[in-house]
């Protein structure tokens, strides 16, 4: 008598995971390892509180930047290095606690920084920067 094997066969198809895990791990380190945490430094500039009264009428420090690099104050040209004691001798007589940078469109970034810089001089100004 012969017998019969009865193999269990399983006709369903498994999927191995593991390779993919492998890929997903391995995507994850390199994200990881690409990263970068530095943390970048900018400029930090005080904007004003919108007041929602009329407008005062203290005078206000204007500077203007033209593209070429050359900086007036209020409309007069001043050198660059001047320019702190120009504000100085304004603030002497005139009361204000706010100025208005306002660089043209072609001004490079080192221009308006070193304005901005000459201005933080005095502690007491709100720096705003206009179009």
């Amino acid at each position: 008598m012969a017998r019969k094997k009865h193999e269990n066969i399983n006709n369903e198809g498994d999927v191995d995971m593991t390779p993919m895990l492998d890929i997903v791990f391995i995507l994850l380190i390199f994200f990881i390892v690409t990263t970068s945490f530095i943390k970048e430094e900018g400029l930090e500039v005080n904007r004003p509180k919108a007041n929602k009264s009329s407008k005062s009428n203290s005078p206000v420090i204007v500077v203007t930047i033209n593209d070429s690099g050359l900086v007036s104050l209020n409309g007069k040209l001043v050198d660059i290095e001047r320019l702190a004691a120009r504000i100085e001798s304004y603030l002497a007589t005139n009361n204000t606690n706010s100025a208005v940078v306002i660089p043209s469109y072609d001004t490079t970034h080192d221009h308006v920084v070193q304005v901005i810089d000459k201005i933080k001089t005095f502690d007491h100004l709100t720096i705003s920067i206009g179009k």
